[in-house]
Formats: C-alpha cells, structure tokens, sequence
C-alpha cells in the first residue's frame, strides 16, 4: 500500500475560502494515469495537478486532471503549483520556476506576492459557431444585452468569448441547457466565457467574467486563468498598444478572485502573462491499495 500526499490551495486570491480550490500532489511520478484521474474524481475538484521530480533545476512537469480528463494546460493549477513550490522551498522566488504541461513550458516569475506565468503560445482567434442571437438565447438575455458577435479564442483552452452590456447583464445571467445541448455541446469548445469591460484606457481593462462549462453537468468556475488569457490575447490583437487586465471573477458564486494579465498588441506573435495569488489551506493523504493499483 502506497500513500499519495496532497495540498490543498485557494487560487487567484489572498484569502482563504475564496478563490479556485486546487490539489496538488506531491511525487507523483509511480502513480498510473488511471490513478490520477480516479483521485482526481475523488476529490472532485475544478482540477488537480500531479507534480513529478524536477528534470533539472526548477524544472517540473506536471500534469492536470478535471474529475473526468486530463488538459495539456490551465491557469489556476499553474499558478497554484508554482506558490506551492516556493512555500515549500522547493524553489527559490527570485530565480523562478519552469512548470512542464503537456502543453510546452510555462515560466513562471514571483513578484509582491503574486506567481505569474507566460503563456507556452499566442492566442488563437477565430470566429465562434455562436452568433449575436444564440448567444443571447443560450444566456438568457435581451439581445441588447450582448455585446457583438462571440469570438472563439485559445492559449492552450478553447473558449466561447461573449461580451456583456454591464455587470447588470452579468449577474442576470441564466443558462439554457437546451440551448447548450444544441448550439455549444455541438462546437469544439464546451466552455464559455462571459466579460464586461468595466473601465478601460488605452493601457488597462478592469473586467468582470463569469465562465461556465460541461463536465458531468453545467457548472461555474470560480477563476479561470486560461480563459483570462484568451480573452486578453483576444482584445490586445484590437490595439496597437500593450494591455494590462485586472479580471475579477467568482463573484456570484461567493468565491471571489483576481486574476492579472498582461499583453502586447501582436496576437500573431504576442504571448499573455497571467498571475494572481494563493493561499496555502491545508495537506491530506490518498492510501493507494494494492487492489486499486491492479486494476488501474
């Protein structure tokens, strides 16, 4: 019988019990991708990262599981991991960290608190299977309410990108499951993206998001680094300047969070910095049976 040990952070935030909650388990290398994604089932969390031994110094490859697949990459386990890292003195704040997804590397730099991560590619932007009408109707909105066409943006996630009239609109938000089952189930994304761009200049966005997707039912996310990064690659491809966001999401859900991005004015070649806080909650431990083990 072997023991499989995990912490469990809140991310995107300074203080505890808000946030996106995240496992991490420590020396992961002997488990079985079967045993993963059952603790990952487990514990029933957003997502659960398994961090291997290091391949070289401040390097270590991890590996991601929602309760019912593995991604090649997500923001809050990536800046979860890294704050795990270095409260744990596993790596020193100033000389960074390398995190290793199956998606490419993401380096990763500790400045005033705050793990930040750069992208491991620029965000891919195209036209969403959504339009202006069948985004209003899968919302549960007034057309006036939705701001445009949807756009479909990637750094590594696939999202629907659907901006909002206000914070009004936001909150307001009721999602149609049939109109889901039929119109976002059918895309190559099951996950969408809602902003409302608070106050801007020509440098800075203040934002609101909420983001919803499909596991075994409908349900919301708290703090979604990978969609703050589309979403920012998305709207510095709309300006020639660079572009600062501070995005302010898990506010409906009772699990507020910050996430900062940043980026320049190039989508073809730009990448987006993404980073935020964490909070260290607390450790448990997985008894993994000899049985378990054969049948994974």
């Amino acid at each position: 019988m072997k023991t499989a040990e995990y912490y469990l952070l809140d991310v995107f935030t300074d203080q505890p019990f808000t946030g996106n909650p995240l496992a991490v388990f420590l020396e992961a290398d002997g488990l079985a991708t079967s045993t993963m994604q059952a603790l990952a089932n487990e514990l029933n969390l957003a997502e659960t990262v398994f961090l291997s031994a290091a391949t070289g110094p401040n390097h270590y490859p991890i590996r991601i599981f929602t309760p019912t697949q593995e991604l090649p990459f997500a923001g809050h386990p990536t800046v979860g991991t890294a704050h795990l890292l270095a409260e744990l003195n596993f790596v020193n704040r100033e000389q960074g960290v390398v995190l290793q997804p199956p998606i490419g590397e993401l380096v990763v730099s500790y400045d005033q608190g705050r793990a930040t991560f750069t992208t491991a590619q620029p965000a891919k932007v195209t036209d969403s299977t959504l339009d202006h009408a069948t985004a209003a109707e899968l919302l549960g909105l007034e057309e006036h309410r939705v701001i445009g066409n949807p756009v479909f943006a990637s750094s590594g996630l696939p999202f629907h990108l659907i901006e909002l009239a206000d914070v009004a609109a936001l909150e307001s938000v009721r999602i149609a499951t049939t109109t889901w089952a039929s119109a976002v189930a059918s895309s190559s994304a099951e996950q969408v993206y809602l902003y409302v761009i608070e106050r801007q200049n020509s440098t800075e966005m203040l934002i609101r998001s909420r983001m919803f997707s499909m596991e075994n039912s409908l349900c919301e996310d708290p703090a979604t680094g990978s969609a703050a990064a589309a979403l920012t690659g998305y709207l510095a491809s709309l300006q020639p300047d660079a572009l600062q966001c501070k995005i302010h999401q898990g506010v409906e859900m009772g699990r507020p969070s910050v996430i900062y991005t940043t980026a320049n004015g190039d989508i073809k070649t730009g990448l987006v910095e993404v980073g935020g806080n964490a909070v260290v909650m607390g450790r448990g431990a997985f008894e993994i049976h000899q049985s378990i083990d054969a049948r994974c």
